[in-house]
């Protein structure tokens, strides 16, 4: 363990998980605007658009994919702090908004256990969502 005169809050505050995302839908897509959410508050953001083709049958057709990666970051108290990644798929349904979407990814992401809250914003057709890193 490090001690507290190795802790340099610009450095710390800025690391955070990297966010990914897949699209495994014929037609809605998602992509990635800001790829860092900061352990400092920065958020990543996700946007999606389109209806969905939905999922029939098994497989990863018709899904939606966001993944955080892994991280390690130091407390001010000279503690590391490591944190597990996510990869969270959602299985679509045909005809499904893209604001439907980005609400289902913040509700499953808020009702983790998980240091991570997500918020939902935009139209049927473009939407985003917003995720934060909150220990």
């Amino acid at each position: 363990m490090k001690g507290k005169n190795d802790y340099n809050p610009d450095a710390e505050l800025a690391k955070g998980a990297d966010l990914t995302a897949s699209s495994y839908d014929k037609t809605q897509g998602v992509a990635v605007a800001a790829g860092k959410v900061t352990v400092g508050g920065k958020p990543g953001v996700a946007e999606i658009t389109g209806l969905a083709t939905g999922r029939a049958g098994g497989g990863i057709d018709g899904t939606l994919n966001l993944w955080l990666s892994i991280f390690r970051y130091m407390r001010p108290d000279g503690t590391i702090n490591h944190v597990g990644g996510w990869n969270i798929m959602l299985a679509l349904k045909a005809g499904q908004t893209a604001l439907e979407t980005a609400a289902a990814f913040a509700a499953y992401i808020n009702a983790g256990t998980r240091p991570y809250k997500a918020q939902a914003s935009g139209t049927k057709i473009k939407a985003s969502v917003t995720i934060t890193y909150k220990e």
